[in-house]
């Protein structure tokens, strides 16, 4: 299978919106009920770490950082979100962006990554596990959904190069 990654821009908006839709509709990816507009997603997110997995023409998941906080002390700290075409799920493209969402990661001065994941998504745990995040905690109760308190696994990986000093 021949997979790029790419930079994501706003002309991708519309394939990447469609397979974040798919998330949604999962239940086990995001509480969003809704996909943002390009405008709002596009404030949300860093621009310097989106990245496209594309297949001959056609994207089949996407990655981005998020901030966690404005505050100059958490400069370094991002959210991670990486998202698969439900066609081509299990295939390694979620492992290929997250290998490109580190790399560049760090590049950016980026000493922390974390993700908050449903315990439900067993196989996007499995993934950030295995890329060196480790489970620090369980949000109990931390949102609801559809009248559910849903719990939320809280995950995180430290760089060992950047912010090392």
């Amino acid at each position: 299978m021949n997979i790029m990654i790419e930079n994501m821009n706003y002309k991708d908006w519309e394939e990447v919106a469609h397979i974040y839709r798919q998330g949604i509709q999962t239940k086990n990816a995001t509480f969003e009920k809704d996909c943002p507009d390009w405008s709002t997603w596009d404030k949300n997110h860093l621009t310097n770490c989106r990245f496209l997995a594309r297949q001959n023409r056609k994207v089949i998941g996407w990655a981005a950082l998020s901030s966690v906080s404005v505050r100059s002390v958490y400069a370094g700290v991002s959210e991670v979100s990486i998202y698969t075409d439900s066609n081509f799920q299990g295939q390694g493209i979620g492992q290929k962006l997250m290998d490109k969402l580190i790399i560049e990661s760090e590049k950016s001065n980026i000493w922390t990554l974390q993700a908050g994941i449903f315990p439900e998504n067993e196989s996007s745990i499995k993934l950030h596990e295995k890329n060196g995040f480790r489970i620090i905690g369980t949000r109990k109760k931390i949102g609801k959904m559809d009248s559910r308190w849903r719990d939320v696994i809280l995950l995180e990986r430290r760089s060992e190069l950047v912010g090392i000093d």
